[in-house]
């Protein structure tokens, strides 16, 4: 079986956790097969991407693959694929979570923060979840890999930076973290800590190998997630989180829209089955539609296009 992984060193880190599932399985000859994204090209400095794409840019090129019959099982990051499904292709499954919180570098917390500290940070959700809590921060955009990101921490560019807890977890680098930035207040995006594995829909022997290595609770979770995602057209630019919780059979999910500059914001928390997650999804979306939330998110995303 062909792995296929985006290059950098977080996404190979995660192939192979996928590969040791697999080869514990005993599931035949298993090959990590990496494929650079235009999405690594971007955060290089390689700007192809007109402005507004996507985030289909950091999976596109393994989703091709997948199709020409490449590789046989792409490993994404769950918070990094569109929310519409591709002809030909399904998700298939989704291994043990990790870390969903958000975690916070260089300060023991947020209010141990001086005034006007620089917290670096590439998503536009973290930037308007860190300024509602603190309008007197200063986000500051940083782009590259978590190494790129932690080293301008300690050249003392930023006083503080915020990254996915799950990436840090499967780099080592867990002794970086100040803070776990709590969940019900800085609900983490849709997906994050989820590790999604796709393959052609027709390939009935890699469903087969990914179910076995997959955790029901983990995909149920990213289904309601990615559900209530879909449901209010979220895109790069919507300061949207999304967290569900498994539990005894049922699914609790919560979830946080608001505008970039964090003045405006709504938090909502429904229950539902596991068995029937994109309908819990649906439906917290719908309650968050009847207080604003779909015209709070349109006029973020126009707030996102004039900057």
């Amino acid at each position: 079986m062909r792995i296929g992984t985006r290059a950098s060193a977080l996404a190979l880190a995660q192939a192979r956790l996928v590969l040791d599932r697999l080869q514990a399985g005993q599931r035949g000859d298993v090959e990590i097969v990496p494929i650079v994204t235009r999405g690594d090209r971007e955060s290089a400095g390689v700007q192809t991407s007109p402005p507004g794409e996507d985030k289909s840019r950091w999976v596109s090129e393994l989703q091709r693959a997948l199709l020409r019959g490449e590789i046989d099982v792409a490993v994404h990051s769950a918070k990094d694929v569109p929310g519409e499904p591709v002809d030909g292709l399904a998700l298939v499954a989704a291994p043990p979570r990790a870390g969903a919180e958000d975690a916070l570098c260089g300060a023991a917390s947020l209010d141990a923060l001086a005034p006007g500290a620089r917290v670096g940070t590439s998503s536009v959700r973290r930037v308007a979840q860190l300024l509602a809590a603190r309008e007197d921060l200063e986000p500051v955009a940083i782009r590259g890999n978590v190494d790129t990101r932690l080293a301008k921490l300690q050249r003392g560019e930023l006083d503080a930076v915020v990254l996915a807890r799950a990436g840090l977890q499967r780099l080592g680098r867990e002794d970086a973290i100040g803070a776990v930035l709590d969940p019900l207040r800085f609900v983490p995006a849709p997906g994050q800590g989820t590790l999604a594995l796709q393959a052609r829909s027709d390939d009935a022997s890699a469903h087969e190998a990914l179910a076995a290595i997959g955790c029901v609770d983990s995909l149920a979770c990213l289904l309601a997630e990615r559900a209530l995602a879909r449901s209010l057209q979220a895109s790069c630019d919507t300061p949207l989180g999304a967290h569900a919780v498994a539990a005894d059979g049922s699914l609790r999910l919560r979830a946080w829209v608001g505008l970039p500059d964090g003045s405006t914001w709504a938090s909502d928390e429904l229950h539902g089955a596991s068995a029937e997650p994109e309908a819990l999804g649906c439906a917290l979306a719908g309650r968050l539609r009847t207080v604003g939330a779909a015209e709070m998110l349109a006029q973020a995303a126009q707030m996102a296009a004039a900057t």
